[in-house]
């Protein structure tokens, strides 16, 4: 249980869902973890969880669409931990909206967040890992970085962009000796509270949650650990010859 020891990780929007359980399993593994999130009190119910169980961790407010703000998270963790060696790119915002309605003001809000917020964080852990040995960087995409959706124009279009520009800086990396993996995951639908709470609001909840479930070939969707997972092998030693590449962690979703 300690795959991680002696790294430290950003996990960015580490407050709730996906970014919650990456943060709670790698400090489980003996990493030492910065939780980045606009929201800081659940952000830092998030660093007390950890604390508690006896993890080293660190909160930080921190808008991830800011270049600023990722200047001052770095100099922050070379502060206070000297290095970092995984970074999770994990914020990110959806919406619903397709090509002919989608407002441009919407459009561009979600790619300031899941594209140029990608675009600035793996920019600023290139510069950081660099100097330091290397490392793991890990853009967090989606499914529907690899297949479309017609409801979900902004939301598509920035995460299938995540996923290509992580194979440019996967052989920029590798190209200039860096010993910085980039890899980018790829969920189906998580089950996660934000998604209750959309749930709710639906005409018809238990129907709305049979369709999400139907785009899965296994069966059941899936839950933020299922990510955390995968997350931590990519962090990790044992994934030292992977980059450049796509962790689909989806139920069979993009399969069909």
């Amino acid at each position: 249980m300690a795959r991680l020891k002696g790294k430290t990780a950003l996990v960015t929007g580490g407050s709730a869902g996906i970014g919650q359980a990456i943060a709670l399993e790698f400090a489980a593994q003996g990493a030492k973890v910065i939780v980045s999130d606009l929201n800081e009190a659940t952000g830092r119910e998030v660093v007390d969880t950890i604390r508690r169980r006896g993890g080293d961790v660190l909160f930080v407010r921190h808008d991830v669409t800011r270049q600023d703000e990722w200047n001052t998270v770095m100099a922050t963790i070379a502060k206070e931990f000297g290095a970092l060696h995984v970074l999770v790119n994990n914020a990110g915002v959806t919406e619903r909206g397709n090509a002919e309605s989608i407002s441009l003001e919407d459009w561009k809000a979600v790619i300031d967040v899941n594209l140029n917020g990608v675009f600035l964080g793996t920019q600023a852990g290139i510069q950081a890992m660099k100097q330091t040995g290397g490392g793991s960087i890990i853009n967090v995409s989606s499914a529907l970085g690899l297949i479309g959706n017609p409801d979900c124009s902004a939301y598509t279009a920035s995460k299938g962009g995540v996923r290509l520009f992580t194979k440019s800086a996967a052989l920029l990396c590798g190209r200039e000796g860096y010993r910085i993996r980039v890899n980018s995951i790829h969920p189906g639908v998580i089950r996660t509270a934000l998604m209750d709470t959309g749930l709710a609001k639906a005409a018809d909840p238990e129907a709305e949650l049979q369709r999400y479930i139907a785009w899965h070939p296994i069966g059941f969707l899936g839950e933020p650990q299922d990510i955390a997972h995968g997350a931590v092998y990519l962090a990790s030693d044992e994934a030292r010859f992977v980059t450049g590449s796509e962790l689909v962690i989806d139920g069979g979703w993009t399969a069909v």
